[in-house]
């Protein structure tokens, strides 16, 4: 019985140690899910999916900003000639009215833990 708990605890101990030092972009997929939440109320990522109240993010990576077709984009980011990466998204994600003056997102994303989260979280759902 001893043995058997020693060897349920290294188990233990083992599988802690390679949860702990997981890569976080691994990780941050599936905490994407959750801090996409919010976003979900305004945004689709399926292919070919609809827009609603923002515009549908799939292929949003490496593309210019308000380019997504049949989608009325305010002037200030017709005009702010971002394209989207993982920095340019994480600066408006993090104050969408900071970056880009007079756009329509409301909010964004202020922890960058989560940030990083729904990052991660576009990049596997839109490359599907």
């Amino acid at each position: 019985m001893k043995l058997l708990l020693a060897l349920t605890g290294a188990a233990t101990a083992i599988g802690a140690v390679g949860i702990l030092t997981a890569p976080s972009t691994a990780q941050a997929p599936a905490a994407g899910v959750q801090a996409f939440g919010q976003c979900r109320a305004c945004h689709t990522l399926e292919k070919g999916g609809r827009n609603g109240i923002g515009p549908n993010l799939n292929g949003v990576f490496t593309r210019p900003a308000a380019s997504a077709s049949g989608f009325n984009y305010s002037p200030a980011l017709k005009k702010a000639g971002l394209t989207w990466d993982d920095k340019t998204l994480s600066a408006y994600l993090a104050g969408p009215q900071k970056l880009v003056p007079g756009t329509r997102m409301p909010i964004g994303v202020a922890d960058p833990v989560k940030r990083a989260a729904v990052i991660a979280y576009l990049k596997a759902e839109t490359a599907k």
